[in-house]
């Protein structure tokens, strides 16, 4: 079996290597997150950042078509082996550095840097050493036992999914709204006011009802679709920091003074200090993803008990 897998390792490697240098180096979106990354900090300019990681896409897309093509030879499997122990260093570097930046992994997402970049990034280690040591072609073992292969490619691309630099987007939310269709609002049986009321955070005292912040001055409801406002939220890098909170799909929104306020659900803490609370959003009602790439937004996490604010951001 360890035989099939160095063999199958080039597949799975070119699997990776060749979408995630696609991104970075044909993708509208690396201009536009080159700045965020750590990568950008560690030159010292957004523009050289985004340079350097369409020439990495290139690079990447290169080595998957060696891992792909015949001769079969260890060198590429060896050159992925270090652009494996490259992006383990790299990592290293931004989470000491810059531990809220993206990684720029994928290009595609602005999510801070997690445990699941380094896992994939020894795992790109990994397969390349297995590549290298790698007694036949791919497409030799998986012609001679191919239900084995088909059975190790399945496995190897549902771990990488799971290691998606988004798992949020993918899974996470759709089942989080199928639970929330079947087991019904989680505050309904709390007896809590926000489950039954109207305006939480005139029930609640929240601070920001205090400050002269737009959230407390009334408005017009924007025109723009509320699945249009949680579209672009979602895409947001507020959204990115504070999802580990929530728990629900969305559960109430509403506009004040140009501002659309989503209420989720959620859990603050762990193991015994974990205590349901409410995670608002205040969204730019009239932005869409047609007007604003990183739109304004406002993050408060409230006690979904006493009212009392848990977590506030500007």
């Amino acid at each position: 079996m360890s035989a099939l897998v160095c063999a199958l390792a080039p597949l799975v490697l070119a699997g990776v290597l060749g979408p995630a240098g696609a991104g970075k180096l044909f993708g509208r979106g690396t201009a536009r997150q080159a700045p965020r990354t750590a990568l950008a900090r560690l030159l010292r300019d957004g523009g050289r950042a985004a340079l350097v990681l369409r020439a990495l896409g290139a690079v990447e897309l290169l080595l998957a078509a060696a891992l792909l093509a015949p001769p079969a030879t260890p060198l590429p499997g060896a050159a992925a082996a270090l652009l494996g122990a490259g992006f383990l260093g790299y990592l290293g570097y931004a989470h000491a550095a810059a531990p809220g930046s993206s990684c720029g992994c994928t290009a595609r997402q602005d999510a801070p840097l997690t445990w699941r970049a380094f896992v994939r990034a020894a795992a790109v280690l990994a397969g390349g050493v297995a590549a290298a040591l790698a007694q036949q072609p791919w497409w030799t073992a998986a012609a001679r036992r191919p239900a084995a292969a088909l059975c190790l490619v399945l496995a190897a691309a549902a771990a990488l999914t799971a290691l998606s630099a988004d798992p949020d987007r993918r899974w996470r939310m759709p089942l989080r709204r199928l639970r929330l269709r079947i087991a019904g609002h989680p505050l309904a049986a709390t007896g809590h006011p926000l489950a039954a009321t109207g305006h939480p955070l005139a029930a609640t005292g929240h601070p920001l009802a205090a400050t002269g912040h737009p959230l407390a001055a009334a408005g017009a409801p924007a025109a723009v679709p509320v699945a249009a406002t949680v579209e672009l939220l979602e895409r947001s890098r507020a959204w990115q920091s504070a999802s580990r909170v929530v728990r629900s799909a969305l559960l109430d929104h509403w506009d004040d003074g140009g501002w659309r306020i989503l209420q989720f659900a959620g859990v603050h803490g762990g193991g015994t200090a974990a205590r349901p609370v409410l995670v608002l959003f205040a969204v730019d009602a009239a932005a869409s993803l047609d007007t604003v790439r990183e739109p304004a937004v406002r993050v408060s996490v409230i006690d979904a008990d006493s009212g009392a604010p848990v977590m506030a951001t500007a």
